[in-house]
């Protein structure tokens, strides 16, 4: 479940609505962004009425989610992930290119294969080990 504050909200709102979220036995998720703060009520919500959180003061919008990835979703995380990872993001408008072998097979192989996708342009390397 997604909650929405009014951008006039106060501190004192937020976490009423954020005790109101756990004394339901959800768990919180609270994203403040520039424009907008969103609150995310984490566990089993089907049961619980929509209204248990309407009539809260500061609260803007309640809305279900029911897509699956919650914690990923635009409609709950409308902001770009960017995971750093030496030197560069992934995520964002960068674009990530990340080569390397399934299997490592030896520390020689290993090399070789770095050296090649770091010629190639590529942004990190990457293999599996068994």
């Amino acid at each position: 479940m997604m909650i929405i504050m009014k951008a006039n909200a106060t501190p004192q709102q937020v976490e009423a609505v954020i005790a109101n979220i756990k004394d339901a036995g959800l768990n919180v998720h609270l994203s403040q962004g520039v424009e907008a703060t969103i609150i995310g009520a984490i566990g089993e919500t089907h049961s619980i009425p929509l209204e248990r959180f309407e009539g809260l003061d500061g609260v803007d919008l309640v809305q279900r989610i029911t897509k699956p990835y919650k914690l990923a979703s635009r409609q709950f995380h409308p902001e770009d992930s960017l995971i750093p990872l030496d030197g560069f993001h992934v995520g964002g408008n960068e674009i990530a290119v990340i080569a390397g072998p399934c299997s490592v097979e030896s520390r020689s192989q290993i090399i070789e294969t770095a050296l090649a996708v770091k010629e190639a342009g590529a942004s990190a390397l990457r293999g599996g080990v068994f």
